[in-house]
């Protein structure tokens, strides 16, 4: 299978934008941001956290925690990801009575986001969480949905869309692409 590029969604400019306006929203919206926590979920959710946390350190003047979580273990589709799971430890800080925001470049069908919810229960009890994703593409089969949306895209099953980002692709952007047999 192959991948024919569709359209551009989003430039460098606007994934900065958009996670600026995220970052004041959350900041907006969290009652006690002594207890707020990012947690980005690996791969491209960890480098969207650590944005947003400077973002939001520079409108409250001080850090926010931020950690990252791998869920790999707690996939329910693990056959297909890989034959043996992959043990990476996450650095996660304190989440017992902590509002957690849990940080993902794209919300589909809900699956990766339960498997960080259940890899965060284990780590403790959070207050709340909240979900924060820069791209949400509909068509999920679990009752999830995101607080903090960048932007919604309506997707066709056939495509995709790729979150390129500079500290793991070595560019900036955001495409819709098709898959082509």
């Amino acid at each position: 299978m192959r991948v024919v590029e569709k359209a551009q969604l989003m430039s460098a400019t606007e994934i900065d934008r958009t996670l600026q306006r995220l970052a004041h929203e959350i900041v907006e919206r969290t009652s006690e941001l002594d207890c707020l926590v990012l947690v980005g979920i690996r791969r491209r959710g960890v480098p969207l956290a650590q944005r947003l946390a400077r973002n939001i350190q520079a409108i409250l003047g001080r850090p926010v925690p931020v950690g990252s979580l791998d869920i790999t273990l707690y996939r329910d589709d693990l056959s297909t990801v890989a034959p043996q799971p992959v043990v990476q430890a996450g650095d996660i800080p304190e989440v017992n009575d902590r509002d957690i925001v849990l940080v993902d470049d794209v919300l589909y069908t809900g699956r990766t986001t339960r498997a960080a919810m259940n890899g965060l229960f284990d780590l403790g009890r959070p207050r709340r969480v909240l979900l924060c994703v820069l791209i949400d593409r509909g068509h999920r089969e679990l009752p999830i949905e995101a607080r903090f949306i960048g932007r919604d895209v309506q997707t066709r099953p056939s495509e995709i869309i790729e979150v390129r980002l500079e500290e793991i692709d070595h560019e900036e952007r955001v495409m819709l692409v098709d898959r082509v047999s």
